[in-house]
């Protein structure tokens, strides 16, 4: 068996853990929304129809922030289309997918939800077919108190007090052909600084995300931030970045190693962004927004235009593997990895649309396998990221040649002073990990979780929900400061070390 060395020390911290890395995502597609998080008349649902097996599920998994209303679906929204008497709400054709939006659910409902799952609201605007005067006045309609027009009709929907939300995204995915009203660099880069002026007159206290690359393969990648961030530098917060990864896109060992790619995105657009800062001769830093990610199995997606007019359709339900499991816990270490300027991410979707939740109407809802990386790294990873000094055998790849079969972060609870190293074995052979823990002197080895299987295929379903859980067993003891354990094949792992006082 292969060995790999894991080496620790508090003087390595790379930045502290933002809650705020652990989000989600809700957009009006397929069945996200309707028969996924808001059913009425299921078993399950409150008296606003509200599921309460899925708001049992949305805090388990950890979602500290939801994104909202979307996505491709924001551009061509009217906020003002979901507010108010529902009875009197119009039915409206929604361009980005193709199906007929009911607005039966919208912002007031989507804050009522919010607030019983317990997670921050991120609010998208509209500047694919709408502008400057509507998203200042959707920002009036959410955080004015009282005393204006768009709050006092607020008021008049039975809101009293301000929904407050802080985070907003300018838009959404603006460099892409597909995009409904989507524009070049100069264009957008200009309409974000005069919309994101107009936002911050109503709440100065508000935070902006300016539209980043909708991928890193776009072939204006880089070139897009740069030109946006020297428009709107001073109005923005944070830049976002949007990437999927499909296990069917490359070779298997090239998915597999999909976090070496986001390692690359997030380095390069903070090159980008601290180019721009030193350029414009600026203090302030532009953090990351990481608020669309997850695995897709894009290469089997079907056109909008390539199908009809539907009510609610099913839209890309992946059904996940443990090899998806094992790639999405990898890809959230990555993002801690960046926990210096990486501080939002949202995990696309929530409920069923590519998500960690899946429902039938009427029905069940159940995990699928990716939901227990992402609860179980929500749980644990508390404090500081520490930089694992890592040796690691490699293993070939098609797209990134040979990688480290195994990668790996680290965090320390401050408060607890409990240590978690949460490591991946990408490759197809067991690897022995080392753990060097000797700048820990006072921890004792204590739980180890992990998600594999003989079967790296296996999935979740409404049938077998529990076909592929999460194993925890007791770590070995350290010896010296030192412990040994075995990452089987393509396998992740959460590792977990507590001051002995605690034990």
């Amino acid at each position: 068996m292969e060995l790999a060395r894991l080496t620790l020390d508090p003087a390595f911290a790379i930045g502290p853990v933002d809650r705020r890395l652990f989000g989600s995502f809700v957009e009006h597609m397929g069945r996200c929304v309707y028969t996924g998080i808001f059913e009425p008349g299921h078993p399950a649902a409150d008296d606003e129809g509200l599921r309460g097996d899925v708001v049992d599920l949305v805090r388990e998994l950890g979602v500290s922030l939801v994104r909202y209303p979307g996505g491709n679906f924001v551009s061509n929204y009217r906020w003002e289309d979901g507010v108010g008497p529902v009875g009197d709400r119009p039915r409206r054709l929604d361009l980005a997918w193709r199906s007929l939006e009911s607005n039966a659910f919208g912002l007031n409902e989507f804050m009522r939800w919010s607030e019983r799952a317990g997670v921050e609201p991120m609010m998208a605007v509209n500047l694919g077919t709408r502008g400057i005067a509507e998203a200042a006045e959707l920002v009036e309609y959410c955080n004015v108190p009282d005393g204006t027009a768009a709050a006092d009709l607020r008021r008049k929907h039975g809101v009293a007090q301000p929904h407050d939300v802080k985070l907003w995204c300018l838009g959404n995915e603006m460099d892409g052909p597909w995009q409904i009203g989507s524009m070049t660099a100069h264009e957008y880069g200009r309409l974000a600084t005069r919309a994101g002026q107009a936002m911050k007159r109503v709440d100065p206290s508000i935070e902006l995300v300016a539209c980043g690359s909708s991928n890193a393969d776009m072939p204006t990648f880089a070139a897009w931030e740069a030109t946006v961030l020297e428009l709107a530098y001073d109005q923005v917060d944070y830049v976002s970045l949007h990437h999927y990864y499909d296990p069917e896109k490359h070779d298997e060992a090239s998915f597999r190693a999909s976090a070496v790619n986001l390692d690359g995105f997030v380095d390069d657009v903070v090159a980008t962004a601290d180019h721009i800062r030193a350029k414009l001769r600026r203090s302030k830093r532009i953090n990351l927004s990481l608020d669309e990610w997850n695995v897709w199995y894009q290469s089997r997606f079907t056109e909008p235009e390539d199908r009809g007019i539907e009510d609610t359709p099913a839209l890309i339900e992946d059904t996940y593997t443990v090899t998806d499991a094992m790639v999405v816990g990898n890809l959230l270490i990555s993002m801690l990895r960046h926990a210096d300027r990486l501080t939002v991410g949202c995990l696309a979707q929530l409920v069923n649309v590519i998500a960690p939740i899946r429902t039938e109407p009427g029905g069940p809802a159940w995990r699928q396998t990716i939901f227990h990386p992402f609860a179980h790294t929500a749980r644990l990873a508390r404090g500081t990221v520490l930089r694992a000094g890592i040796q690691s055998p490699t293993m070939p790849t098609g797209r990134y040649g040979d990688v480290p079969a195994v990668d790996a972060v680290a965090t320390i609870d401050e408060n607890s002073g409990q240590v978690v190293v949460f490591a991946v074995n990408r490759g197809t052979e067991p690897v022995a990990l080392e753990l060097d823990l000797r700048a820990f002197p006072r921890v004792r080895a204590g739980e180890r979780i992990s998600i594999g299987d003989d079967d790296p295929a296996a999935v979740n379903s409404a049938a077998a929900p529990d076909r592929v859980c999460p194993r925890t067993e007791k770590m070995p003891d350290l010896d010296g400061g030192r412990t040994t354990v075995v990452l089987p094949p393509v396998s992740w792992h959460a590792l977990s070390f507590t001051p002995e006082e605690k034990m």
